[in-house]
């Protein structure tokens, strides 16, 4: 097995997956990577293909990259220094609670505007958590049709709260 042949066929596979689970590209996961195949190259049993063996090993070395940073940054929040830097203000201020108003009073007036066959799918399946397969059998119509008003209610929608997105 030529070791520069596989790095050269995979090294833009292994940086997509990096990139894909750890939302950055950073070349000390895809050194990682290259450091098990080698060490392992042994251990790789031709059952499956190449490559899925190596898009294995390079996201579960991803996967602990995250494990382990998500556990630095959980030791750092805890030390005593940084717990009240970390504690964040929960209350709103009376302007945050006049916004918050103010935006729901515009987004409820929007709906109550939709023409009443979009406004009766937005309240079932956004409001009150109805599947689309339940909204269809207690409006008595297809799927499709369900899915079909969503969409156009929501495009309508957006295009009313334009300002608010």
């Amino acid at each position: 097995m030529n070791f520069d042949e596989i790095i050269k066929n995979n090294k833009q596979n292994i940086k997509n997956i990096i990139r894909l689970i750890t939302r950055q590209d950073n070349e000390d996961i895809e050194q990682e990577v290259y450091i098990k195949l080698w060490k392992n190259t042994d251990k790789y049993e031709e059952r499956g293909s190449l490559k899925s063996w190596i898009n294995t090993i390079a996201k579960n070395t991803s996967k602990d990259y995250l494990k382990s940073a998500v556990v630095k940054h959980e030791q750092n929040c805890t030390a005593d220094e940084n717990v009240l830097v970390n504690i964040k203000d929960r209350k709103r201020s009376p302007e945050d609670n006049l916004m918050v108003s103010e935006r729901q009073k515009t987004i409820i007036n929007a709906i109550e505007n939709l023409k009443p066959k979009f406004r009766e799918v937005i309240m079932l399946c956004e409001i009150q958590g109805y599947t689309y397969e339940d909204a269809a059998k207690k409006l008595s119509c297809p799927i499709g049709t369900i899915k079909s008003r969503i969409f156009n209610a929501k495009k309508e929608l957006a295009e009313v709260l334009q300002d608010l997105i």
